[in-house]
């Protein structure tokens, strides 16, 4: 009786366990997701040399921010400034719509990091990449 008895409180304890974003399902696709999805591919082609040269790196929460200026000629230093900043609003909204997706908007954070360790995983040979301390490697 007592196994019982304690088998049943672990599948009532189970039931209580609040999930984390390592549960979330981080392939889950609606529409708003589809379409961040896709804006940030068809950028992907013009930041693809700025992060071969090293002017772009991938920060540690899952942005990108201009690493090196001076490998970008200044004529063409404000076009990449917005193409930055147009990657990480992209960037932000498919966090965010992530996590509302799994319907836990309070998981964002968390997505937010593993998809930073993603991108580093994912990243060519001698891209950039922040650090847990905040400084910069070459992968």
């Amino acid at each position: 009786m007592n196994k019982l008895i304690f088998s049943v409180f672990l599948l009532l304890s189970s039931l209580f366990v609040p999930l984390s974003a390592s549960a979330a399902d981080l392939e889950i696709n609606t529409p708003a997701i589809a379409a961040i999805k896709n804006s940030m591919q068809a950028r992907h082609a013009q930041l693809e040399p700025h992060y071969t040269s090293g002017a772009v790196g991938l920060t540690r929460d899952g942005l990108v921010a201009v690493r090196d200026a001076n490998a970008v000629p200044l004529k063409d230093r404000q076009a990449l400034n917005a193409l930055v900043a147009a990657e990480n609003k992209d960037r932000n909204a498919l966090y965010k719509e992530i996590a509302v997706a799994n319907q836990n908007p309070q998981w964002e954070s968390d997505i937010r990091n593993t998809f930073a360790q993603k991108w580093v995983e994912k990243a060519r040979a001698g891209w950039w990449y922040q650090t847990a301390s905040g400084g910069w490697a070459q992968k």
